[in-house]
Order: structure tokens, then sequence, then C-alpha cells
């Protein structure tokens, strides 16, 4: 998810790869791969080609929820939770490390393990599993084997699925939907109607937050990250409560749950000379998936976002294709 607007990380040069003086024999250690440990002050001898900065690379996937790659918009994310879901923070921190370390432990591509791509859904599915089990011993190793499993799938849809399906949160989505079917979650409380907060948490409602702080604080990160992308996503929250109102389901617009969908779109679709009626229809696509995906047993979560992107790059494809063959068509 969000892997087109990540860049690239590169790694500094390490001393130890200098080349001997001339002149001088090259002694035997020379010809083994050496091992900075100054750029991977964590490493141990059972992982692979360690991230040079594992804080960095966790905030990071805090902020790849948001198709956004800054430390600093993920540490907002962060701040969100810990301040409006103190018994949520655990889980999503727990799910994220699960996330990174099995990308690690298993070689995937340290860039990307940098860029937090394997460790957006652990935090998701982190979040889901604290919100809808209550504490006990086995709740901790849960977290791990499904953060673990999150990163792990990831990584086999990242290589399967293309640039047509591309992963997005359908990992978080499918082990969310795992989980549901064994617990139910609580219902959601009634709320005042303030638009202003709706709209706070359409956006806090990605990370499963019902608070307009954490929706604040949120923006916030985006902003710092991504100005134009955190537009983009305030417009989709505030069209999704607009079309729950017209839908005449004020709850759900005021607790911002057609506000997340929408906003998650807008950020997959709102990079810089993308045009605006593109990103406005994948928004429209959410949240007309919307409501089919009510008809599961199970909440949707971000299912809706997902296949509506899907549509999208489908549809840009076949576009593409057929733009491509009928310019090679001879004229008669």
């Amino acid at each position: 998810m969000g892997a087109a607007l990540c860049r690239d990380w590169r790694a500094k040069p390490s001393l130890n790869t200098a080349l001997p003086d001339r002149g001088k024999p090259r002694p035997k250690e020379a010809h083994r791969s050496p091992i900075n440990l100054t750029d991977c002050p964590m490493y141990t001898k059972n992982f692979v080609n360690p991230c040079p900065d594992w804080a960095t690379a966790l905030l990071n996937g805090f902020s790849q929820v948001l198709l956004l790659r800054n430390p600093l918009c993920g540490l907002c994310c962060l701040l969100a939770i810990l301040l409006t879901a103190p018994n949520l923070v655990g889980g999503a921190l727990l799910g994220a490390l699960a996330g990174l370390l099995t990308a690690q432990a298993r070689g995937y591509d340290r860039a990307d393990r940098q860029a937090g791509l394997y460790c957006y859904n652990g935090v998701l599915i982190g979040i889901l599993i604290s919100a809808v089990l209550p504490w006990s011993v086995i709740l901790p190793p849960l977290i791990i084997a499904a953060g673990g499993l999150s990163s792990i799938i990831t990584h086999q849809w990242r290589k399967r699925g293309g640039k047509l399906l591309v992963a997005y949160t359908a990992p978080f989505v499918l082990l969310g939907w795992g989980t549901l079917l064994v617990v139910s979650p609580s219902p959601s409380g009634f709320v005042e109607a303030d638009p202003l907060y709706a709209l706070a948490r359409g956006v806090g409602q990605i990370f499963l937050l019902d608070q307009p702080l954490a929706g604040l604080l949120i923006i916030v990160g985006m902003f710092i990250a991504n100005p134009y992308a955190a537009m983009w996503a305030v417009i989709g929250s505030a069209i999704g409560g607009g079309v729950a109102l017209l839908a005449d389901q004020p709850q759900a617009a005021w607790l911002g749950l057609y506000g997340f969908n929408a906003a998650l779109a807008a950020l997959a679709f709102s990079r810089r000379g993308e045009k605006p009626w593109v990103t406005l229809l994948a928004i429209a696509l959410a949240l007309l998936l919307q409501p089919l995906f009510k008809l599961m047993p199970v909440p949707g979560l971000t299912a809706p976002f997902v296949a509506a992107c899907w549509l999208m790059h489908v549809a840009d494809h076949l576009g593409h294709r057929t733009q491509k063959d009928s310019s090679h068509r001879l004229p008669n």
C-alpha cells in the first residue's frame, strides 16, 4: 500500500567496504561480506540485513496506513491512538513490530521494510484485535501472530498482485474479517450532531478511532507529510458524511463511518498531477461500494476503499490498452 508514494531508501556506504590500500596484501577477511554495525545498531546474527533505524521504520508503518511515508506523520498517528485510545496503542505497536520482524527474518527487501510497507497492516490488525477482545495472556501472542501473518500476506500479494490488484489494506481486511467472524464488536454509542467533529471522526476512523481529537492529530500529520493529499482526505471525509446524511443515516454520518473509506480513496488518487475528477471518481466508487459490503455478516472495514482502487486500476489499464490498440491500427 502506498508503494508508489514511497521513495527508495539508500543506505550510506559502509567504511568497512573500502578497498585496501595499493601495495598492501588483501586480508582474507576482505573476501567476506562485511556488516556495518554502525548502520545497524540492533543487528543480531539471527536476522538478515536489518533496517538501519527501527523507530523510523515503525513510524513509517503508521503513516503508510494513509499511503504516506513520513515518520512525523506516523508519530502524529501514534499520538492520536495514545491520547484517545490508550488501551489500543500496545496492540498497534505490537502488530507493527511483528510485521517488521517477520519481514526481516524472512529477508524481504530492506528498502521496503524501512519504508514501513510490512508494518501498516500489522498496525491495523493490532488495533482491531485490541478493540474487540478483552485483555488476556493470549492477546499479545495473537496480535504477534496476526501482525506477522499480515506481513507475509503483504509480501505475497505484492509479488503476485501486480499493478492492478495492489495490496493496500487487503491483508488487514482478510485478517479482520476472520477475527470478526469469531468476535462481534460492541455497537457504537450515540454522538452529538456536529459537522466538524464528524469530519475529524471520518479521518480518525481510518485507525478505528472515533474521537475528534484523533482525527485532528491525523490530519495534522498528513499536512506535515503532504498538504495536497491531506486536503483531499478531508474532502473525502466531508463527501462521505454528506452522502450518509442524504441516505438518512445521521448517526453513521456523525460517527464518520462513511468518511474513512472515502478519505482513503482520496489519498490513493491525490498525487500531484492527478486530475481532480479521477480523485472524485475514486471517492464516489468507495461510497457506492460501501452499502454492498454492509450485506456481509461482518463489517466491511476498509474493503470498499480497496475494491474501489482495484476498479480504478483495472479501468485505467483497459483504457490504456484500448488506446494502444487503436493507435496501432492501420488506416483503411
